[in-house]
C-alpha cells in the first residue's frame, strides 16, 4: 500500500460508484473496490459492513437532517408545509449533487436488492420525518399521512431530476412542482 491518505471513506465510495458503473453492482468485487481507492479489504469494512451500503451509507444522516428542519419550522405550518420543511434541508444538500445523484440512481435500478433497498432509506425517511412530524404537534395520523405525502413527491421531482442530464431545473424546482401536481390532485383536479 502507497503511504496513507485522508478521508479513505470518501475514496471508497468514489470507487464503488466508478466500477459499478463501468462493470456493474454485481461484477464487482469489495477486493477491486478497495484497491481501486488505494486501501485494504479490512479498510472498507471498517466504513461499510458491504459492498451494498456504498450506496446508501451517506456522510449526512438525512433522516436526522428532515427533523432538525422539521424543529426548526415555523408554529402553524400545515401538515404538507412542516413536513417539506423538513425535507428541505436534504433537498439543499442532494440538490447540489446531480452527477453522483443520476449515477447512484442508474446503478440501483439495475439490481433488485438495491431496488429494494432504496425502498427501505425511503420507508425510514418517512417514519423518521412522521416522528418529527409528532414532535411538531401534529397526531399519529396526521404526521404519517404528511410525511408519506412529502417523501413521495420528493421521490417523483428526483427520480424526474436524475432522468435529466444536466440537472435542470434544479431539484428544489422540480421537488416544487410535484407537491403543486399534489395539492391539485387532493383539490380534485388533474
Amino acid at each position: 500500500m502507497a503511504r496513507w491518505q485522508p478521508d479513505s471513506r470518501g475514496r471508497l465510495a468514489k470507487a464503488a460508484l466508478v466500477l459499478y458503473d463501468d462493470q456493474g453492482f454485481e461484477n464487482t468485487t469489495v477486493a477491486e473496490i478497495a484497491a481501486s481507492a488505494g486501501v485494504t479489504e479490512r479498510t472498507f469494512f471498517r466504513h461499510f459492513p458491504d459492498k451494498r451500503e456504498v450506496l446508501f451509507a451517506g456522510g449526512i444522516d438525512l433522516g436526522a437532517l428532515a427533523a432538525e428542519g422539521v424543529a426548526a419550522a415555523a408554529p402553524g405550518l400545515s401538515p404538507l408545509d412542516a413536513a417539506m420543511a423538513g425535507l428541505n434541508g436534504l433537498i439543499a444538500v442532494i440538490g447540489e449533487r446531480h452527477e453522483f445523484a443520476a449515477r447512484r440512481r442508474r446503478i440501483i435500478d439495475t439490481n433488485p436488492e438495491l431496488r429494494e433497498r432504496d425502498l427501505i432509506k425511503n420507508a425510514e425517511m418517512s417514519a423518521t420525518l412522521a416522528g418529527a412530524l409528532r414532535d411538531y404537534g401534529l397526531d399519529e395520523e396526521t404526521a404519517t399521512l404528511a410525511a408519506e405525502a412529502a417523501v413521495g413527491a420528493f421521490r417523483v421531482a428526483w427520480l424526474r431530476w436524475t432522468a435529466s442530464k444536466d440537472g435542470r431545473p434544479p431539484l428544489a424546482d422540480q421537488v416544487q412542482e410535484s407537491l403543486e401536481r399534489l395539492r391539485t390532485l387532493t383539490l380534485g383536479g388533474l
